[in-house]
């Protein structure tokens, strides 16, 4: 009998995941973070004036996905409480190592900032050969914003139509957002656990991923609640389960993978920051602006139908989040004997 998923719609819940559908981003926010510049763009230099111009927030990645989507609406809920325009940049590449490795290297006045993510600074070490990586020394965390969960996914005219269904197969061909993503890590400790022997294919984010996926060109994948939501809602596509510690709103039906018997949590936490050494006025200035922009009804909506969580962690909140989930993954990863190894 084929599995059905009982979905339900958004709703707010604080610190843990939403649901909906990415695609209502566009309609919802219409991006007038690049343009309608606020404010004269004066000489502004001086960090006691902050900010006197426009501050770049820059989305290390494609324009469409996750992290573009929640840095345009969270940079236009800012330009009102901090009294400026917040003009949004894609520097896409190595899963966010290329715009973080330049914005982390400029000058630090707070007229640059960054989006990072918990897979580039936790999992990337564990997956990616980069000489030269991001390190947390080389940024000043302004806040934390959103957190999102994982739900693995196959076709809807696949025969699969359980996780036990999955784990029985003698091989699989899984999807994956890209090298270093969560969406890679999940789906290798889950058949790592299993003992099933699976070769992953990476795509470009997770827009390509589901497109393979409805496709038929992988068997399963795994992608964020929001990018699967409107084909689960379509049932296009059938969720297996969810790689969160509990079960999450939109999907009530559907187990986590712990509950199944395999110990694998894996999320994407997103957080601002700017170079290390921004002016303690400079810092203090976005922080009070970020939590009046939080506030804000408009991004509040957007986060509520794109089924993304809130994470508003403290810097230091979202420092030892990182090292405690780079400990984690590793220790997985070392579990299960993985090599997941690629050229960054």
């Amino acid at each position: 009998m084929m599995f059905q998923a009982r979905l339900r719609p958004a709703r707010p819940r604080q610190g843990r995941h939403l649901a909906g559908a990415a695609v209502c981003v566009a309609a919802l926010f219409t991006l007038t973070s690049c343009g309608g510049v606020q404010g004269g763009g004066g000489s502004g230099e001086d960090a006691e004036k902050y900010p006197t111009k426009t501050v770049e927030w820059t989305a290390p990645s494609d324009p469409g996905g996750s992290t573009d989507l929640i840095s345009r609406a969270a940079a236009k809920a800012l330009e009102d409480p901090l009294g400026q325009s917040v003009v949004v940049e894609n520097k896409a590449g190595a899963n966010g190592a290329v715009g973080g490795k330049e914005i982390l290297g400029r000058e630090p006045d707070g007229y640059s900032l960054v989006m990072l993510f918990q897979s580039l600074m936790s999992i990337g070490p564990h997956t990616v050969v980069d000489d030269d990586p991001i390190k947390m020394s080389d940024m000043d965390v302004i806040s934390g914003l959103t957190v999102e969960d994982y739900v693995l996914v196959v076709p809807a005219q696949s025969d699969i139509e359980t996780l036990d269904d999955l784990l029985a197969k003698k091989s699989v061909k899984y999807g994956t957002t890209g090298a270093g993503t969560g969406s890679e890590l999940a789906q290798a400790l889950l058949f790592g656990d299993a003992g099933v022997k699976a070769g992953g294919i990476p795509f470009d984010g997770g827009a390509p991923t589901v497109t393979a996926l409805l496709g038929s060109q992988v068997d399963v994948g795994a992608v964020h609640v929001a990018e699967a939501a409107p084909h689960l809602t379509s049932e296009k596509l059938r969720p297996l389960a969810v790689f969160a510690k509990e079960r999450i709103d939109f999907l009530p039906d559907v187990p986590t993978a712990v509950e199944s018997g395999h110990d694998v949590v894996v999320d994407q936490r997103r957080w601002v920051a700017g170079p290390a050494g921004l002016p303690d006025n400079v810092v203090s200035e976005l922080r009070a602006a970020l939590k009046k922009a939080f506030k804000d009804p408009e991004y509040g909506k957007f986060l509520e139908n794109n089924y993304i969580g809130r994470w508003e962690a403290s810097p230091d909140a979202v420092v030892k989040q990182v090292e405690t989930a780079k400990v984690r993954y590793g220790e997985l990863i070392d579990k299960f004997g993985l090599d997941l190894k690629s050229e960054g």
